[in-house]
Parts: structure tokens; sequence; C-alpha cells
């Protein structure tokens, strides 16, 4: 597969990611408990990871395994900056509309592109930087409202907590990916290999968090295994789906390209989420956005 089809399928599922979490809310709540989302995504990709890596055994020459302590205990730094991110997102979705929520996410590319420099060493030219800063200066302008706009007794769109909860998100998004870039390229293992290590750790870590939720409401509603899937609907199925095919896609890129082509990828599906929310929440795009 060559990058720019996995960066066209990476733009088309971070668009309908926010389109279809908010499509399966019900009068602006979760029915279901969202912390199960990231749970069940982890699993979905620890299984096809594994069934690939079960194929790719089974050639000649075998895939290369690194199983060393020092190389595997980096796995788990990811996972928990991963979980914490996911769960973000959702509470970040309570506050902003989905178009809203795609540009903050844009700003993962300004702090992408200052971990890039710090942590992986990579220049980038002036010429990158001066678009970094301008897309920063453009995602808070599309913020601002208009003294002609139907109100004016806030400066911006959105409760203050969503844009602080975007502005986290982003950051977290960031290290996580400069972070995954780092683990993937520090070796030749195989790609599906160092999969199963990083969901083998995702999944126990948010396993971890259903348990402690569960500990924390003194088990009112049982354990989190009786619960798992009540108020699933469709739509949070293919949330599920989408955000663990999601993460697929990222790691093949993290491997074969790096986070630059990530976040520009991403960033185009503002323009995508832009269209289908006029549509579909009848989402009216002001002369700032």
């Amino acid at each position: 597969m060559k990058w720019y089809i996995a960066a066209f399928l990476l733009t088309v599922l971070t668009s309908s990611q926010g389109i279809l979490t908010t499509l399966s809310q019900s009068n602006g709540k979760y029915k279901y408990d969202y912390a199960t989302v990231p749970f069940l995504a982890e699993v979905f990709k620890l299984i096809i990871s594994s069934v690939f890596l079960w194929r790719e055994c089974k050639k000649l020459p075998p895939p290369k395994m690194t199983t060393d302590w020092k190389t595997v205990r980096l796995f788990p730094i990811p996972s928990v900056i991963y979980l914490i991110h996911n769960n973000v997102q959702f509470a970040t979705l309570m506050y902003l509309d989905t178009s809203t929520y795609q540009i903050m996410g844009n700003l993962k590319i300004v702090t992408t592109g200052i971990l890039f420099r710090l942590f992986l060493k990579k220049k980038l030219s002036n010429l990158q930087w001066m678009a970094i800063i301008l897309l920063a200066v453009g995602t808070t302008m599309s913020q601002v409202q208009g003294c002609g706009e139907a109100s004016c007794d806030s400066l911006f769109s959105a409760p203050i907590q969503g844009y602080m909860l975007g502005v986290l998100s982003a950051c977290l998004s960031a290290l996580a990916g400069v972070y995954t870039e780092f683990l993937m390229k520090q070796n030749n293992d195989s790609l599906y290999w160092q999969n199963v290590q990083l969901y083998t750790f995702g999944a126990i870590l948010n396993m971890a968090r259903l348990v402690v939720d569960d500990f924390r409401a003194g088990y009112e509603k049982g354990p989190w295994w009786q619960r798992l899937f009540n108020g699933y609907s469709v739509t949070t199925w293919m949330v599920v789906l989408n955000l663990g095919s999601t993460g697929l896609l990222v790691s093949w890129l993290m491997k074969y390209a790096d986070n630059i082509v990530k976040v520009y990828s991403t960033s185009m599906a503002m323009l995508l989420t832009m269209v289908l929310s006029v549509f579909l929440f009848s989402f009216k795009p002001t002369l700032q956005f």
C-alpha cells in the first residue's frame, strides 16, 4: 500500500470520527459508557495485528521480532498517552460541535511540528514553519464570532472548557504520535509485532481504567464486563471500528512515512467534515470559518 493511499483513507476516517461520535449521542449525552469504546477499539486492533503477524510468521524468512525487556518496556508509554487522549476526545465533543472539534484538532500540527523538531531532531523549512503558524492563526480566527451574528455575549462560539480540552487533545495527540514514530523506527522489527505490543498494553490499560471506574462508583451498575455493550447501537459499533481502523493506519504511516504526513492528512478532514456537517447537522459556517 502506498503512503498516499493510507493518508487518503486516514482523512476519510478522521472526518467521520467526530460525526459518528456525535450521532451516537442521544439528546447530547452518551447512553453507553464511552470508556468502553477505546477498550474495544484496542481489542479490535490487537486481533487484526495478531492475524497479520501470524500470517507473516508462516512465511520465510520469518519476521524480525525483538523481545528483550529494554525494548518492550517502551511500548506502555504511548498506550498511556492514547488512553488519556481517547477519553479526552469524548469529553471535548460534549462542548464542541463536530466542525469546531475538527478545527481544534488541527492545532496538533503546531504541537507536532515543535515536538518533531525537539525529539526526533528533524528540521522543518522556514516555509513549513510559516504554514504551521498561519494554520494556528486561522484555527483561532475561525472561532471568533462577529457582532453581526445573533449573539455577541461571548467572543468565542463554544464554552471555554471545550477549547481547553481541544488544546489538551492536540498536545496529547502530538506527543503520542512523535513517540510512536520513534518506537516504530528504532529498529527493523515487523510492524505487526510492534502493533501487537502496542495494542496489548493499550487493551490492558483501558481495561484497568474500566476497573477503576467501577471501584469509584462502588459497583452500583455491576462489573464492567456485564455492561460492556449496554446502550450500544449500530452507530456506536461504527465508532469502535472507525477508531480502531484509524489507529492501524496511523501505525502504518508512523512506520513508513512520518508525523507530518499524518497530521496533514488528518487536517484535510476539516474540509470534508464541514461539508458533511452542513447536510447532517444543519451547520452554517461563518465568514471567519
